[in-house]
């Protein structure tokens, strides 16, 4: 009896031991990854994390998905990084196990590159490089500088016939880039002076996943306007608004990279549009089941309480640049028709609304009706009537008002009532177009690969953006700056082998649950099982 209480005392403590340990790393981590982070300019689009150990870099030796999304002259560049820098025998026992954050910067010219920051051990000194750049045939040539009296190097990398220019900052954080302005930038930039745009995942949280991600939502506008020729181009325009930032965790597929986690908003007044889903619960999505086949991305909004939602969108509309616009025009309705828009219409709306861009450039607005005879109803005596269940409003920016700002593209457009649904288009041949695929079944559901991209997504959401690359790319080819294009239709590997991306949130407490999935073609993916 003595000798199992004994056992099971030293158990106990040996328990107690590793606890202990785990955690003292768990904090150690964190601090150092803190330290790290914060030294990231906060005009970083997005920032990829990772830990700089062979594990991680073994699961995705194999696999497709990151040589398409990073095209070859990027992976080229990293892997060089990896092997001559971050896993050198001479460097690796001050960065092994290092957290390492890539992050994406928009350029003055036409250009997005990426700064890797990591921390390394307290053991680190310069005169570690010196004695890495006496090593016979290192394939690298290191030259001690500054950057605007900070010290740094630039590193002349042999095989790629590039210079990548390291700043050593403080705390033991060395931050290095192929862009020197990136690090010009960097050397000038005071986290102590500056609004901190990115909070790390919890330690038990980051030590679980393989890799995170971190989105700045507002600073995906610079990006855009990067790549696309108009600087008020519609994509993701919703999720570009939102004053918020997402946390994700990675959840590895053979085929498919998958993230979730959550995206808050920032405590900055207005939550705008997207924060009148907030208050709402997730909804399944079945609308998108009547997009047509042509469809190259979608943003869907659903709602389980449409009254509680158009309460809510008149009290933003009412404290927007749009308030006086929208009185003067529901007035002028009042008054000619006798009907009033703001009272009858949250009454028929069903749960879900979506704007649908085709291949074509179409423009196709879908709102789910309650009853949709009672809306043609309304609409009869407010509009101007072609046929029995078609015709144009005859006022501005109508949906608008009742939908949005996500329907704001609709000015004064043509509809048509289909069953318990209002399609919206801004010519009468979309229609047309979109009534033959109504009648006809021409859905983007019955089209190869959909359903298996879709198998991967959340059943239900509040608002839901999803891009099909084969649709979008004649899209690219005409809205996007030359460079960019080129980069995605000519790279292999590179995003054109992706079949899809879609970006989920689901309202969940005072934060949306937030799932980022892009999943390879079936012709592009090799790897069988999943991790």
């Amino acid at each position: 009896m003595k000798r199992l209480i004994i056992i099971t005392i030293l158990l106990f403590a040996a328990t107690a031991l590793v606890t202990v340990v785990y955690f003292r790393h768990l904090n150690t981590s964190g601090k150092y990854a803190n330290l790290a982070m914060r030294t990231i300019p906060n005009d970083a689009s997005l920032i990829f994390e990772f830990n700089n150990d062979k594990e991680f870099y073994d699961i995705f030796a194999g696999s497709k998905l990151f040589g398409n999304l990073l095209g070859q002259d990027n992976q080229d560049e990293l892997t060089a990084l990896q092997q001559l820098l971050l896993q050198n025998p001479v460097l690796k026992k001050y960065f092994s196990g290092q957290d390492i954050f890539v992050s994406l910067h928009p350029q003055k010219n036409n250009s997005i590159d990426f700064l890797l920051t990591v921390s390394a051990s307290k053991e680190f000194s310069e005169a570690v490089l010196e004695q890495l750049s006496k090593q016979p045939k290192n394939g690298m040539l290191i030259t001690p500088t500054e950057f605007d009296g900070r010290p740094g190097y630039i590193i002349y990398l042999n095989d790629l016939k590039k210079r990548f220019y390291v700043i050593n900052k403080d705390d033991y954080c060395l931050s290095g880039s192929f862009s020197k302005d990136i690090i010009t930038h960097c050397a000038n930039y005071d986290y102590r002076r500056e609004k901190q745009s990115f909070v790390l995942l919890p330690d038990q949280q980051r030590s679980n996943s393989l890799a995170n991600l971190y989105l700045n939502y507002r600073a995906l506008t610079p990006l855009v306007e990067q790549v696309f020729l108009s600087k008020n181009y519609d994509i993701v325009k919703n999720f570009r608004q939102f004053p918020g930032l997402a946390a994700l965790s990675l959840n590895f597929k053979g085929d498919a990279l998958i993230f979730n986690g959550t995206s808050e908003a920032e405590n900055s007044g207005s939550e705008g549009y997207l924060g009148l889903f907030g208050g709402q619960q997730p909804v399944a999505n079945h609308l998108k089941e009547l997009f047509p086949s042509t469809t190259a991305y979608f943003t869907n909004f659903s709602v389980s309480d449409p009254l509680k939602f158009e309460s809510e969108l008149a009290d933003l509309e009412s404290k927007s640049d749009f308030s006086a616009q929208r009185g003067d025009i529901l007035s002028k309705i009042r008054k000619e028709t006798g009907i009033s828009l703001q009272k009858e219409f949250p009454r028929l709306l069903g749960n879900e609304f979506a704007v649908v861009t085709t291949h074509y450039h179409e423009k196709i607005g879908i709102v789910q009706l309650k009853d949709g005879s009672k809306l043609l109803s309304l609409l009869t005596n407010t509009c101007k009537m072609s046929s029995d269940n078609t015709g144009q409003f005859t006022y501005d920016n109508v949906p608008q008002i009742l939908l949005g700002e996500a329907f704001s593209q609709f000015k004064k457009p043509y509809f048509k009532v289909l069953d318990n649904y209002l399609i919206l288009t801004n010519s009468t041949s979309e229609i047309v177009s979109y009534t033959d695929t109504y009648v006809n079944r021409k859905f983007l559901v019955k089209t190869n690969g959909y359903n298996d991209f879709n198998n991967l997504l959340a059943e239900s959401s509040n608002v839901s953006f999803f891009i099909q690359f084969k649709n979008a790319a004649q899209l690219f080819k005409q809205d996007m700056k030359l460079s960019f294009y080129e980069s995605f239709d000519q790279a292999n590997p590179g995003w054109k082998n992706f079949y899809g991306a879609s970006w989920q949130l689901s309202s969940s407490d005072k934060s949306f649950y937030t799932n980022f999935c892009m999943r390879l073609n079936t012709d592009t993916a090799s790897i069988k099982g999943a991790f």
